[in-house]
Order: C-alpha cells, then structure tokens, then sequence
C-alpha cells in the first residue's frame, strides 16, 4: 500500500504539472485546460501547470464578487463551488493523501533524520480561520475603488505556491528574478519554516493551514469514498494512531474531518478490522464482524 500510495503521487505530481516547455521558458503555462479546478493545492502560477488550484479560483470568485455585481453580472463562483463540491463528494480528503504534490512534499521532507516534535491538537482549529479570514473575508471585504479584492492567501502565506511558482519561476526567468523585493522575501520566509516545521512534524501545513483541505474535509462524512472499521474487533491498541499523520485514532470517528485517507493505518492494523473503498448501494454500517469479514475477501 506504501508503494502503491507513493508511486501514485508522483504520478500526480508529473501529471498535474506536464507543459515542460513553458517551465523551461519560465512562463507560467497557457494551455486551454488552464481553466479547470485540479483537486489539489498546485498553484496556477506554476509555470508546467496545466490547471488550477481550488483555492486560488475560489479567492478570485469572491474578490471579483462585488465588481461583478456593480456591474450586473451574476458571477459568483459557482463552477468553483461546484469543482470543490464534486471532489469533496467523490473522496472527501481521499486527494489530500494520494494526489496532493505539497502533501508528498512534505511526507519527503519529514524523513530527514532529527528529533520529531507532536503537534498540539488546539493548532488544527487554525486551518478553520485561515480559510475563513484568508480565504473569504478579506477578499470579500476588502476592496479597491473599482470593487477588486485580493487573494490574500495566495498573495501573503501559501508555501505550496512559493515552491511551485515563485521559486521556479525566478530560477528559469532573469527578468522575474531581477525584481523581486519584499513579497517574495516574506513569502520565502514563510516557506522556511514550514520547511523546518515539516522536517520535524508531519504534514504541518495539512494539519493547521490547509483551506483545500478543511473543505474537502466537510465532506469526509458523507463523500462516496468511505473508511470502516468493524469495532468488535478492535483492540485500541492505537496501531492506527502510531502510524497517522495526522495523529488521529481512526476508531473513534473514521470520517473525522482531519483524516487525509492515505490509508496508512488500514495496513498497520494487527487485526485487519479497517476497510476502506466507494460505497456500494446496500452497504452495512460498520461494526458489524460479517461486514468486516466480507470487505476483507
């Protein structure tokens, strides 16, 4: 499953980023599928992109929101509404833990070998206001003469858009990299210490910033895409949890809004007792020994 998961990333990664030639010329990419929402944080800006990032759009739906209506346009960001809410019903997080390339990066820096630091619970109710004050009233409320906001994660803290564009893109163009000044010099900051906080926790970013992720994860409950647990078998013996990145104990609450589904501790269970797959019309509720044993064929 580890090797499965990560081949699949990698793939994802290459795949959500193919227009080389445009990296090549440091150009952020231009091709028609530009336009499309992908179900990960991979930002618009970079230059091999090939579509955009959720997140991104979503800022620009509503920091374009009032001029749109001043103007008598009924432009409000359902196309992006509905990507986010189509991803979020198919696999809830399910992307976040097999598709994200800022997800792999960070399980590819955690394994450099230093001392490991827990992160506090409380810091996962962070990612909550970051996608509420960043995300949707800054760009909502804040606005020039002419109605235009700004898209205030994107613009002043995603480290995933520092690594993906504006490093990428001041390596492969001279003209970018001669007039860079104090944003790139804050956002670089920025990704410094999440670099350093990932070589010492794991997923930091997923865990307490993430905005793609805390929506997605409103959906783990009720997405297509389910993780069972038959609870009569369970030892709590907290392999689960040992295993987790985000340090959660799947057997309380297997649709928890935090679970990336990377599905690790489906494979460290001593017991086999956690299943996961798509729903099935018909399907019991977990907790049931007849149910395990038929998912487990």
């Amino acid at each position: 499953m580890a090797m499965k998961r990560r081949v699949v990333q990698l793939l994802a990664a290459l795949g959500f980023n193919l227009d080389i030639p445009s990296l090549l010329k440091g150009q952020i990419s231009q091709v028609k599928t530009k336009g499309l929402c992908l179900p990960v944080l991979n930002c618009y800006s970079c230059p091999a992109a090939i579509g955009a990032c959720p997140i991104g759009s979503l800022q620009n739906a509503f920091d374009s929101l009032r001029y749109n209506l001043s103007l008598g346009h009924k432009k409000i960001g359902l196309y992006v509404a509905g990507s986010l809410g189509l991803i979020g019903v198919a696999g809830g997080r399910l992307p976040c833990g097999w598709l994200c390339p800022f997800g792999f990066f960070q399980e590819v820096v955690y394994k450099i070998p230093i001392p490991k630091l827990k992160i506090p619970a409380f810091l996962s109710y962070l990612r909550y206001a970051v996608l509420l004050i960043l995300v949707i009233l800054l760009p909502l409320l804040i606005v020039d003469s002419l109605g235009f906001g700004l898209p205030w994660f994107c613009k002043w803290l995603c480290p995933a858009g520092t690594l993906e564009a504006g490093i990428i893109l001041a390596l492969f163009n001279p003209g970018i990299r001669s007039q860079l000044g104090f944003l790139f010099t804050w956002k670089a900051s920025w990704l410094g210490l999440f670099f350093i906080w990932m070589a010492l926790s794991e997923r930091p970013f997923c865990r307490t910033i993430c905005p793609l992720g805390t929506i997605l994860g409103f959906f783990n409950k009720i997405s297509a895409f389910q993780i069972k647990l038959d609870l009569d078998n369970c030892l709590r013996c907290n392999a689960c949890q040992r295993v987790c990145p985000v340090d959660i104990k799947i057997y309380e609450n297997a649709a928890n809004s935090r679970c990336v589904r990377c599905l690790k501790c489906q494979g460290a269970c001593p017991t086999s007792c956690i299943s996961s797959g798509f729903k099935l019309k018909g399907n019991k509720s977990p907790g049931k020994k007849a149910t395990c044993a038929a998912e487990n064929r």
